[in-house]
């Protein structure tokens, strides 16, 4: 059995920007730091509400189910285990957490378990073309030399 690829959180829009801005100032990847950086929350809000249909902030006031197990609270490297085993990749091309992801953790978590926001919507990947139509052909050539 195959296992579905994992979905990036990376590719969805407006996360790959931010992810180079944390590059260029990390100070701003870190959620404790947004009263220096009104910018980069701004920016991180609208992508949020458009990838997970909920901010950071809205997400912090939802009201989290009994059994919620913290994964937004877990150490980053943890959370691209944790993510991962329910379908997320969260870390980047050299297999590192993001630098944001103390921000999307929380907004992602509550989308993908379906208690508040939604996830981005995901075609399926295109079932792969068997070549079915050239066997046919073949056997057709053969059947008409008997």
């Amino acid at each position: 059995m195959t296992q579905a690829p994992l979905r990036r959180l990376i590719d969805l829009p407006g996360i790959d920007d931010l992810e180079m801005k944390a590059l260029m100032k990390p100070r701003a990847a870190d959620p404790d730091e947004r009263h220096e950086f009104p910018e980069i929350v701004a920016a991180v809000e609208e992508t949020a509400r458009a990838a997970f249909g909920l901010t950071p902030d809205e997400a912090e006031a939802v009201v989290r189910p009994a059994d919620w197990d913290g994964i937004e609270r877990l150490e980053p490297a943890e959370m691209v285990a944790a993510f991962a085993a329910e379908g997320w990749d969260v870390a980047d091309a050299r297999r590192k957490p993001l630098r944001m992801l103390g921000w999307w953790a929380l907004p992602l978590a509550l989308a993908m378990r379906g208690v508040a926001g939604e996830v981005p919507f995901h075609a399926e990947p295109d079932q792969p073309v068997t070549d079915w139509g050239s066997n046919l052909k073949a056997e057709a050539t053969r059947f008409r030399k008997r």
